[in-house]
């Protein structure tokens, strides 16, 4: 069909990097000024629910999908499949806002992460690739988490929705694990013209696996405990990486920092969430350092970076405004942070801040989309595909 060979279905990154920034911007905005969600889908559940596996899983699916082909040497997922993959995840964003459609919009959810498996299984399994084999299956369990969440949703086992919630999170924070863990060192080294430090393969499988293991025990609602203790150990791990790929100059580089930073809070949330177990009232501080930190911080800063190099442009340095969209990011998780030591304090403090990291995180991810659409439903500029 000729309406799928625009250059927009060329990778996976030009429509989802696109939507995703908008829609996250939309529904970032939306809950922090008041927007309840559905009977089905309400407040909390509708808002986590989006950020992680509208938002998130997103963009992680459209990172995938687009690196995939790099690191196989397979054919991009483009055209007729991409359209099929990217209606999926329109079609769960909209039955998301429909009274009585939260099944439709799981099924939908589940099919987009499954579906995003497949092309990627398709790759890795005709280059052999092992390495990215565990990426396959980190789909497959992201899919899982989703459908549970439904399933208690669907059953009104309301007391374990938040551990399912949880899971879909952490899973985010391994894909964050995983894709930090290949590009973070290596952008860094480039740009700097320093030494890459090497890691023994356990450290670079580590950040998923753990997470994995840890998203399969809340999805069970088994040995929490253990579970905690897997995020504890990845959030440690992190931190060590972080300090052994900063190198001198990354913190002049915005497009170097903030994947650091963002990291880093990816890590110190995980350690958060793991002491959470115990002491319940610092969840909060630790599920909105991975949200606005690695969700926020590190995939606006990983969508600036890689969308400059599949379109053709040059990577340094950030274009214009977007040092300005990661300075309101990193605004936005402070003021998050904030709001959640304001939660038993004071309440009207923590609905102000709470507004205040909504509107920052929104006028973030609209900068993006402003200075990137455009550039995403063009040709490459050098002429190649992609």
């Amino acid at each position: 069909m000729k309406f799928f060979q625009h250059p927009v279905w060329a990778m996976a990154f030009r429509p989802l990097y696109s939507l995703t920034a908008l829609y996250g911007a939309l529904s970032v905005f939306l809950w922090g000024f008041g927007y309840q969600g559905t009977a089905q889908l309400p407040g909390f559940f509708w808002h986590a629910h989006e950020m992680i596996w509208g938002y998130a899983g997103g963009v992680v699916v459209a990172f995938l999908l687009t690196a995939v082909a790099t690191w196989t040497k397979q054919p991009p997922v483009g055209g007729a499949r991409l359209g099929l993959l990217v209606g999926c995840w329109l079609a769960a964003r909209l039955f998301a806002f429909v009274p009585h459609a939260a099944l439709l919009c799981g099924l939908a959810g589940v099919a987009f992460y499954w579906l995003a498996a497949y092309y990627m299984g398709q790759a890795v399994f005709a280059a052999k690739s092992t390495r990215n084999y565990i990426a396959v299956a980190a789909l497959v369990l992201m899919g899982i988490t989703l459908g549970a969440f439904h399933a208690a949703l669907s059953l009104g086992r309301l007391a374990g929705l938040q551990d399912n919630l949880f899971a879909g999170l952490v899973m985010v924070a391994g894909f964050i694990g995983l894709i930090g863990s290949r590009i973070i060192a290596f952008f860094t080294s480039r740009r700097l013209n320093t030494p890459q430090p090497a890691s023994p393969q356990w450290a670079l499988l580590a950040p998923l696996v753990l997470p994995m293991i840890m998203a399969a025990l809340m999805t069970l609602h088994l040995a929490l405990p253990l579970a905690a203790l897997c995020g504890i150990a990845c959030g440690v791990l992190g931190l060590v990486q972080t300090v052994r790929w900063w190198a001198k100059g990354t913190d002049k580089e915005p497009l170097l920092w903030t994947l650091h930073a963002g990291y880093a809070a990816t890590a110190l949330g995980l350690i958060i969430m793991g002491i959470g177990q115990w002491r319940p009232e610092l969840m909060s501080a630790g599920v909105h350092s991975v949200a606005v930190g690695g969700i926020g911080l590190l995939t606006v800063s990983m969508m600036t970076r890689t969308a400059l190099g599949h379109t053709g442009r040059p990577l340094y340095p950030a274009p214009k405004p977007m040092p300005l969209a990661f300075v309101l990011m990193l605004a936005a998780l402070a003021m998050r942070l904030l709001a959640a030591a304001m939660l038993y304090v004071h309440p009207t403090a923590y609905q102000h801040s709470l507004r205040c990291s909504a509107a920052l995180f929104a006028a973030s991810l609209l900068i993006y989309a402003w200075r990137y659409t455009p550039w995403l439903l063009s040709p490459r500029l050098d002429g190649k595909p992609g």
